[in-house]
């Protein structure tokens, strides 16, 4: 068993003034390793530690210990630590043998929960496991330049200021803030300042404060179907009632009955999730024409839009927005790593305050340190390199995976254009569901997701969502094949 340190002080139980004070520190720290709160293989604090906090001797100290590792508790040489025995004496075993066990959850009365808490509903995590064909939503995280990213971390850190430990406003380090400013307005067409970004860990919290902020019980919300699951939880969280708006060739569609009543309009114009087609510039007017109208406010989700293979860069919707009916929001998670868990919310002036008040009681502020590094790896001219670089490795994947499933996949499965992002939608052509297919492609280590799993109600078309960026096109061109042999080919 691997023997670990135990940083902090023992809170043993209070001393009786009828025991020596080698008896009661032996009795004391029995009980602690009987009751299983000190577990086998735990170190125990220095001898000169224990005598300081209890006011004891060293010698006392010294004697307590020898009588448990004379009993077998404890193990350990002068200068190696003590330690807790990996062995236990048989009458500790029988004694602690519940002292691990799971407490059993005992209530004479029902729990009351919120409102809130009886809506919300877990949204899974990434899993942690080897990246194959076809997982989406994933970069390719071995490409990434961690070597390049702990160097700059390592010298923001060797020069870290009392402010870099202390703190920072609610809205993030200043610094980033104005570097994403300066990146959003240049490389994606927004129209900010760097005092309406606010720095947050993702996309997810962006969707949290928004429908905090904007939304009560009851409130409509409309958004694509399909569309992102995450976003659909956030909502429902709040109480707000979802309207699905369904999506054709040029984005979402515009329909009455789904934008009829709507406090808020969640979207992905740049490009759609998990679809991929990116919303036309007459229809994105008519939906700030209707916004400006009606009164409603649109969050928009710049997902995936960095990597865009076919034509220029297409201006964000919030770009095109005259009348502060539009916040933007974006995360670095899929550009650079998913576990940095840092995300820009860009906001119109006048909701600045509020956002800032709602942060400040949710988390603070995200970490600074990340922020700090995050900000000098952009300003310093390595996010922009990155950027340029694996957008060069995505196309290249994304070409392969296209002549691979035209070469094998014909007839069965019909892959969309692949403008932008990380994954692609596929069309299952024969007739077959996309569970049942998903389901077939796990048994030859395949991963892909039925369509229909983002949908709000049954799906019009079967499908499945294939990732491209996290692999290799040796793994890639093995995906298609065993796809092929799934779907019968």
């Amino acid at each position: 068993m691997s023997k670990s340190a135990t940083p902090f002080e023992l809170a043993l139980i209070e001393r009786s003034s009828e025991l020596p004070a080698y008896k009661w520190l032996y009795a004391a720290l029995r009980e602690e390793i009987v009751k299983g709160r000190l577990r086998p293989g735990a170190r125990l604090p220095a001898t000169r530690e224990l005598a300081k906090q209890y006011g004891l001797s060293r010698g006392t100290i010294m004697n307590g210990f020898d009588q448990l590792k004379a009993e077998g508790y404890l193990e350990g040489t002068v200068g190696s630590g003590t330690y807790v025995s990996s062995v236990l004496p048989d009458e500790l075993l029988e004694v602690g043998a519940t002292g691990g066990k799971r407490p059993e959850a005992t209530r004479s009365v029902e729990r009351r929960m919120s409102s809130y808490a009886q809506r919300v509903s877990l949204f899974p995590n990434l899993q942690i496991r080897p990246s194959r064909a076809f997982r989406a939503n994933v970069p390719a995280l071995d490409l990434f330049p961690a070597t390049l990213w702990a160097q700059v971390a390592s010298r923001r850190l060797r020069r870290a200021s009392m402010n870099l430990l202390l703190g920072c406003d609610a809205m993030g380090y200043q610094p980033l803030r104005e570097a994403v400013a300066s990146y959003l307005t240049s490389s994606r067409g927004v129209h900010c300042v760097p005092e309406q970004v606010a720095i947050l860990s993702g996309v997810q919290e962006a969707l949290d404060v928004v429908a905090r902020l904007l939304l009560n019980p009851g409130d409509r919300v409309c958004m694509e179907d399909p569309g992102y699951p995450g976003a659909a939880r956030a909502f429902a969280a709040v109480g707000a009632k979802i309207s699905a708006a369904p999506v054709d060739d040029e984005g979402m569609t515009l329909h009455k009955q789904a934008l009829q009543g709507a406090r808020l309009i969640y979207v992905t114009p740049g490009h759609q999730f998990p679809l991929g087609m990116t919303m036309s510039l007459s229809r994105r007017l008519k939906l700030l024409e209707w916004v400006a109208k009606s009164g409603a406010m649109i969050l928009e989700d710049d997902y995936d839009s960095e990597f865009r293979y076919v034509g220029r860069p297409v201006p964000a919707l919030q770009g095109l927005d005259h009348h502060g009916m539009v916040l933007f929001t974006g995360s670095f998670s899929k550009v650079l790593f998913p576990s940095l868990r840092l995300g820009y919310l860009v906001v119109p002036l006048d909701m600045v305050e509020s956002v800032s008040a709602m942060i400040s009681i949710i988390n603070r502020h995200a970490p600074l340190l990340e922020q700090s590094v995050l900000c000098d790896f952009m300003t310093e001219g390595h996010f922009g390199r990155h950027l340029r670089r694996m957008r060069q490795v995505y196309a290249e994947r994304r070409s392969v995976l296209q002549e691979a499933a035209q070469k094998n996949l014909a007839g069965v499965l019909e892959i969309t254009g692949v403008e932008a992002g990380l994954q692609t939608a596929a069309w299952l052509c024969d007739g077959r569901s996309g569970h049942s297919a998903a389901a077939a492609a796990a048994e030859k280590k395949v991963e892909v997701t039925p369509l229909s799993e983002y949908c709000q109600g049954p799906s019009a078309r079967e499908g499945l969502h294939l990732g491209f960026a996290a692999v290799s096109p040796k793994e890639i061109r093995r995906g298609v094949q065993e796809l092929a042999i799934t779907l019968g080919v």
